[in-house]
């Protein structure tokens, strides 16, 4: 293989680099700039900060299953890329079985619905 072929990679890592650091080098300076109170405290997210309990305080459940539905699902998104790229040699027995697994997905999906798991109250 000839260096010849590593020029477009190269090209392209370059290319990134070099808008990557003009991104972070322009955005002082173009960016808006309204500080308040809230955004000078030293964990910045723009709400005002409020007194934890001693005990450090629990999340409610919901948002570690809304996390674990999210990677569920999007697991099951990633197996449908394979399946795209092999469509044409897996023929007829490729599309029954992933519309077997959309199926699946589907009633897992219409299941975590109705019990009330994608509510974000």
């Amino acid at each position: 293989m000839s260096l010849s072929a590593w020029v477009p990679i190269v090209g392209l890592l370059v290319l990134g680099a070099l808008f990557s650091l003009f991104s972070v080098a322009i955005a002082p300076i173009v960016g808006p700039k309204r500080y308040n109170r809230a955004k000078l405290e030293a964990y910045e997210c723009g709400i005002e900060p409020t007194p934890q309990p001693i005990g450090g305080g629990r999340f409610p459940i919901k948002f570690y299953l809304t996390a674990m539905l999210f990677i569920i699902f999007d697991i099951e998104v990633i197996f449908l890329y394979p399946w795209a790229v092999s469509f044409n040699a897996l023929g007829l027995f490729g599309f029954v079985e992933m519309l077997l697994f959309i199926g699946t997905v589907f009633i897992a999906y219409a299941y975590v619905w109705r019990r009330g798991g994608l509510d974000w109250d």
